[in-house]
């Protein structure tokens, strides 16, 4: 077993939102609390999800390579997502990726040296009016992001904060 007790307990939780006949539903559900327990999906980790969905591994794999929250390799303790989806691109999200990019020596898709940060392009984050927006372990959305707080956010996880 890859997942502990922990984790099926929460799994279970979800379960219980849908019709016994139908645990596929909770699917998204199941990837997001392994990929909380695990910090990305690694292939035998997707299959125990569909194993214990009784889902083909296939399925489960397809859900988690459509939706960027997922992360199917490894990745650093934070991930930033940054939208560059038109409007964001057009209120400095391009900019504010720039600046991310050079801050941390690293481009989309890239993880720093120290495996502490991992940049991505992120889709709409439906915060369109508090662009530049950027979104950190697809939990904590971060809006305007000048150059300072994107300084100030940078400092604040190499402090210590955790996930």
């Amino acid at each position: 077993m890859l997942l502990s007790e922990q984790t099926y307990k929460k799994i279970d939780r979800e379960l219980a939102k849908f019709p016994q006949d139908q645990k596929q539903s909770a699917v998204m559900s199941a990837l997001a609390i392994a990929q909380d327990e695990k910090g990305w999906l690694a292939p035998e980790v997707m299959q125990e999800v569909a194993d214990y969905l009784g889902m083909p591994a296939i399925a489960v794999q397809e859900v988690a390579t459509f939706y960027n929250m997922y992360n199917t390799k490894p990745i650093g303790k934070f991930k930033i997502s940054v939208c560059t989806n038109l409007p964001c691109a057009l209120s400095g999200g391009e900019k504010a990726a720039h600046y991310m990019k050079q801050k941390l020596g690293i481009d989309y898709k890239e993880t720093t040296a120290d495996d502490q940060f991992t940049l991505v392009e992120g889709e709409c984050m439906g915060a369109c009016g508090d662009a530049p927006v950027m979104l950190v372990n697809n939990k904590r959305m971060c809006s305007h992001m000048s150059n300072e707080k994107i300084d100030a956010l940078v400092d604040e996880l190499k402090g210590g904060a955790t996930k």
